[in-house]
């Protein structure tokens, strides 16, 4: 990110003054630059080049621009450096001008749902230990720094928000909402080794990377306009494969319409194709939205009262944390199949990754205490009313917007410039783009980012061409180009 030294500046580095100038200000923000232009010729960029099928057809794809254009080398210190202190003068300059753009560029996050908003400074004296979690989170391993009795309390909570008795679960804090969604689905594989994998074609890419990390059957099933599962095609899905067991991936919140799939209809449709309970797994990917699901009226309650195997949630986004984490929950019962002992830990395997990180877990455990399930409720409520909000302002500029009733995440028109994504930091699919509306994510920005679109949007159709049609994206009721306005 920071991209004011080249590498080669660092390679004959002697002393501080030969690298910092007279008018160097280690404070300053440095401006990101935009990915070379992709071409088709085999030449510079090829290796950016993707294809993406949009409304409109084939859209090139450009990818982030290649670090090692601007990474930071790692360099031995002089001789001498103990005396000077040069280098750690250097470093100093370094994580200062860093910490500065990361300031400016949060002013300008929009299109990724990390809650932002967060105060973890009573936690700043616990970073001087290595605190590792490795192993199974209800059973001590002899590694003595670790933060289990935080951890467990954390799943407690958690376990009781999705109503699930404390000897009837078993679950860990994850390394990322990917980590929960590998887990859940090997779970569910261990389950039913021959079980086909059911999907909504908008799950998160970590779905698919499960089917092909497990060598599983996977079955993309349709979806909505909406963005949430079509039960039609995932019924005529589970008719063709009636022998073999249902492992099926349930949204709650897709990655980029935030479209919640009808847990309901889903288990409604699995019995009415014949699939006892024993012969299916449900994993619920929560990763935003499972936990504010529970806090919204009218939403469709994720429980482990009903037919469900395991739910999974992001702990850096909703929640807010400094590094990534989530929460994976199963019923015990589950993970026999998956664990084993292991007498170098004393301890149990039954996790993906082996150490795990001890402070994710005192983080989670601090802000659950702060804000407690009122805290989220209101926090929740505050997202809802702001994402209205902001698709209310999009459409009264005559933009298209969607907004899904049960979500924060608000669907528009892809701008057509690039720099203007990177700027807001938008995640786009092709012709569509979104903004998730997040605690930290305030009135005034939403307004300021409304202002700036409009502003380049006027320049960039002043040549009378036309913005796309987005009802093969959003429907006909969201769409206002101007075949439909």
């Amino acid at each position: 990110m920071v991209g004011a030294f080249e590498s080669d500046h660092f390679l004959g580095m002697t002393n501080l003054n030969d690298i910092l100038t007279d008018d160097f200000d280690p404070t300053a923000v440095v401006t990101e630059p935009l990915p070379s232009p992709v071409t088709t010729n085999g030449t510079e960029g090829e290796e950016n080049l993707k294809k993406t099928n949009g409304v409109g057809g084939d859209r090139e794809m450009v990818l982030g621009r290649n670090i090692h254009t601007t990474s930071l080398a790692v360099t031995e210190p002089e001789v001498n450096d103990d005396f000077t202190g040069d280098k750690e003068a250097y470093m100093a300059s370094v994580l200062a001008r860093y910490r500065k753009t990361l300031v400016e560029r949060t002013k300008y996050h929009l299109g990724y749902p990390y809650n932002l908003d967060f105060d973890y400074g009573a936690l700043g004296q616990l970073q001087h230990f290595s605190i590792n979690n490795l192993g199974d989170p209800f059973i001590e391993s002899n590694y003595g720094v670790h933060s289990r009795p935080f951890e467990v309390g954390v799943l407690d909570w958690f376990a009781r928000l999705w109503e699930i008795e404390r000897d009837d679960y078993w679950g860990y804090i994850t390394n990322c909402g990917t980590e929960g969604n590998l887990h859940g689905i090997l779970v569910g594989r261990e389950m039913f080794p021959d079980g086909i994998l059911y999907a909504s074609r908008e799950s998160h890419y970590s779905v698919f990377k499960a089917a092909r990390m497990y060598r599983m059957e996977c079955e993309k099933v349709d979806t909505l306009i909406s963005g949430e599962i079509d039960c039609d095609d995932f019924r005529k899905k589970l008719l063709a494969n009636k022998d073999k067991p249902a492992i099926l991936n349930v949204n709650i919140g897709t990655t980029v319409k935030g479209a919640v799939d009808d847990l309901d209809l889903v288990i409604k449709t699995l019995e009415e194709c014949g699939f006892s309970h024993d012969r299916f797994y449900i994993h619920c990917d929560g990763a935003l939205f499972g936990l504010m699901m529970p806090f919204v009226k009218r939403a469709p309650k994720v429980t482990f009262n009903k037919p469900i195997g395991s739910v999974s949630v992001s702990g850096h986004k909703f929640v807010g944390c400094p590094m990534p984490c989530g929460v994976q929950i199963t019923r015990m019962e589950h993970i026999k199949v998956l664990s084993s002992n292991v007498e170098y830990l004393a301890s149990r395997d039954a996790t993906i990754m082996g150490s795990r990180n001890g402070h994710a877990p005192l983080f989670l455990w601090y802000t659950l205490n702060r804000k407690g399930y009122k805290g989220f409720q209101k926090e929740v409520q505050k997202c809802l009313r702001n994402a209205h909000y902001l698709k209310d302002r999009l459409r009264e500029a005559g933009i298209s917007a969607m907004l899904n009733e049960l979500s924060s995440t608000v669907v528009f028109e892809r701008p057509k410039d690039e720099e203007f994504v990177r700027r807001w930091q938008l995640a786009c699919q092709g012709d569509i783009a979104h903004v998730v509306v997040m605690p930290s994510v305030t009135i005034e920005k939403l307004d300021n980012f409304v202002k700036d679109l409009v502003k380049h949007r006027s320049v960039w159709y002043e040549d009378g061409t036309q913005p796309p049609c987005l009802v093969s994206e959003v429907g006909t009721n969201n769409c206002i180009c101007p075949a439909h306005k």
